[in-house]
């Protein structure tokens, strides 16, 4: 990750360097524009998802299994079924909205203002990162990808061994963080993943966009987490005030 801003101040912004996206191809643009679409379509029905939960509380582990389910139907179909990949990837992003419902009501709950700061936040990080992996060299972030798949393994560790031991608040919240700086830097590397794949003629846009997603979700709780844990902090000290 240090690679990553380190490079980002040696280099010169502009805005024609903005514009500049000649070490993308026309095929490969017109592949990002159909990805992008049904990333915001999985969002949506993401969304719907978590509104199903709200009405009939239907998020837990089995809306989590069966989003799983749906993800691995999924990547086993060829992609020439492109319509039956489509439903299914939808159908995964309600599940996992539901999964995500309890944690989202519980955000309406105590502050709604919450909920809207921690997505508005996550899709500004989203656009950031992904445009930044853009408009970087061809391949330049992609060897990060082993260091993540390190950080994702640590990740799983710590959360068995916090599950078996028991974990503190402050273990907890090293977790939250740790993966917060993983997923974004997923963000990078997914970005040009996809990119370098779809310049080798793999433009399987559902494939790529359910990876976006399961980026954009992972950073999202992430960040709610830490705004509700900083909320609930704000009105401790504001009843101790009272008090």
């Amino acid at each position: 990750m240090e690679a990553f801003f380190e490079s980002r101040s040696r280099s010169n912004w502009s805005y024609d360097t903005l514009k500049n996206f000649r070490q993308i191809s026309p095929v490969v643009q017109s592949h990002l524009k159909r990805v992008y679409l049904t990333l915001c379509c999985a969002l949506v029905a993401s969304a719907f998802g978590a509104y199903l939960h709200i009405l009939w509380n239907i998020g837990g582990y089995l809306t989590s299994f069966a989003c799983f389910g749906t993800m691995i139907w999924l990547l086993s179909i060829p992609p020439y079924q492109e319509q039956r990949r489509v439903s299914l990837l939808m159908a995964s992003a309600v599940f996992e909205g539901a999964s995500v419902g309890p944690l989202i009501d519980l955000a309406i709950q105590i502050d709604p203002s919450v909920l809207v700061a921690a997505f508005v936040g996550t899709a500004i990080a989203f656009a950031c990162f992904s445009g930044a992996a853009m408009l970087a060299k061809r391949r330049e972030y992609l060897y990060l990808g082993g260091l993540l798949s390190s950080g994702v393994s640590m990740l799983l560790w710590l959360h068995f061994a916090s599950s078996i031991f028991g974990g503190s608040a402050a273990f907890f919240m090293f977790e939250i963080y740790f993966g917060l700086l993983v997923f974004v830097g997923y963000m990078v590397v997914d970005t040009q993943d996809i990119i370098e794949k779809a310049h080798l003629g793999d433009l399987d846009y559902v494939k790529h966009a359910l990876t976006l997603f399961t980026d954009f979700v992972a950073v999202f709780v992430r960040i709610l987490i830490i705004m509700l844990k900083n909320s609930a902090e704000k009105s401790e000290k504001k009843k101790k005030r009272r008090d």
